[in-house]
């Protein structure tokens, strides 16, 4: 997938959260929350050379290509997750949900690609949610209809949901 989706997944999971906990949605709290949802969307792409969010964070992504990570690996697995989950612990409810929802909603949307996800990394297997011949390439008509009902709920979930 696109960082373009995944930015747009991050954001739908941040704005989630704002409408659980009861945000204004006018607010410098929200708007933060939701920049956050839209970096920590395409955030598992680091380990991928070239990638937009790779060359922002250059340093890590560096590090990762030095440990011979691949990409689909280690940054979007679940011991990632689970990882990432416990470094968050000490924030806020609000900016940790948002976080970690938007970075998961990479890997969620990830498995719906034809190459899948090392889900159990170190564990080489590699997991889809639907059959390879289904699956969404990126940036193909598929995707960008994910996109497109990727905004349209972004629109929709505050007049819905309030």
């Amino acid at each position: 997938m696109l960082q373009k989706t995944h930015s747009l997944a991050g954001l739908l999971a941040a704005e989630s959260v704002v409408l659980y906990f009861n945000e204004p949605l006018i607010s410098w709290e929200s708007a933060a929350l939701l920049m956050i949802g839209c970096l920590a969307g395409p955030l598992a792409d680091i380990d991928k050379p070239g990638s937009t969010i790779a060359r922002i964070f250059f340093p890590v992504s560096a590090l990762l290509r030095f440990l011979k990570i691949r990409h689909r690996t280690l940054t979007h697995s679940l011991i990632c997750i689970l990882g990432l989950y416990f470094l968050l612990l000490p924030l806020p409810q609000t900016y940790l949900w948002a976080s970690l929802l938007a970075y998961a909603s990479h890997t969620l949307l990830d498995l719906f690609n034809e190459q899948g996800v090392a889900l159990l990394w170190p564990l080489r297997m590699k997991f889809r949610l639907i059959p390879k011949f289904l699956a969404v390439k990126t940036g193909s008509v598929t995707e960008r209809l994910i996109q497109i009902f990727l905004l349209v709920s972004i629109v929709l979930l505050p007049i819905i949901i309030r």
